[in-house]
Formats: C-alpha cells, sequence, structure tokens
C-alpha cells in the first residue's frame, strides 16, 4: 500500500536549477554615481537656523521687549500704563517681523516643492500673525485706557 504526501509538483528538468541564468550572462554592476557632496553652509547657524543681522535684532526686540513688559508689570507704580503699551508696540512688531520671515520662508520652500516644510511654515508664521495682533491690540486698548 502507498501513501501519498503533498509536496511540490515535479518540475520538467528534475536535476535543473530553479532559477536558471545563462552563463554568457554577466553579473550586473550598479550604474548610478556616487551621491553628490553636500553643499557647505556659508555663515553662521544655530541648528537650521542662520544667524543674520535682521534676525538677532529681530531676537533682542523680542526678549527685550518681553523683559521691559515683565520689569514695567512688577517694579514701576508710576505711569504704568504707557509703558505697557510702548513694550506691547515693540513685541507686536517682533512677532510681525517673525511673521514675515516664515512667509518668506513658506514661499521659498513652496518654490523648491517641500511641502513639509512650507505647512511648518504656514502654521509658525500664522501663529507669529496672531500674536502681533494680539500685542497690537492690547496695546491699543491701554492706550484708550490712559487717555480717558
Amino acid at each position: 500500500m502507498t501513501t501519498f504526501e503533498p509536496g511540490p509538483s515535479p518540475s520538467p528538468n528534475p536535476g535543473a536549477d530553479p532559477n536558471p541564468m545563462p552563463a554568457s550572462t554577466p553579473t550586473p554592476t550598479p550604474t548610478s554615481s556616487p551621491p553628490a557632496p553636500k553643499r557647505a553652509r556659508r555663515g553662521r547657524w544655530i541648528g537650521p537656523i542662520r544667524i543674520t543681522p535682521v534676525s538677532t535684532v529681530v531676537a533682542l526686540v523680542l526678549f527685550g521687549s518681553l523683559a521691559f513688559i515683565v520689569y514695567v508689570t512688577f517694579k514701576v507704580h508710576d505711569g504704568q500704563i504707557p509703558l505697557l503699551a510702548v513694550g506691547f508696540v515693540a513685541f507686536g512688531a517682533a512677532w510681525a517681523a517673525i511673521a514675515v520671515g516664515a512667509l518668506i520662508g513658506m514661499w521659498r520652500a513652496a518654490s523648491w516643492a517641500r511641502t513639509g516644510r512650507a505647512t511648518a511654515l504656514a502654521i509658525a508664521g500664522g501663529i507669529a500673525g496672531l500674536g502681533a495682533i494680539g500685542c497690537f491690540s492690547i496695546a491699543a486698548l491701554l492706550t484708550l485706557v490712559w487717555n480717558t
């Protein structure tokens, strides 16, 4: 009595290689060229942010106006409202400059077809623009309060 066991189907050539390759075919060699060397970045950088005179001034105004607002809030008692208004105008101007910088960066990223970077810059620029609008609104309200 014989037993039937399922297995691979018999090949037409029982001793042949299952993946035949003609002996005359040379081994394929990669034809791609080596990757191009990275372009050296010029100037000074902190991570992905390039340090320029404009970015330095914007950072100084942003942190300086924030420190001024905190100082006026806790230390000054006479004439506090007009000083706070001036501080918020400077703070809003710094946020507006950041929003304009994000707009320029978004335009460049979109023209280079870097959609992820363009989207991130659009969101960051929108938030910076909202910060600028808020600071200018606070400055306007403080001026109205001072003049009444």
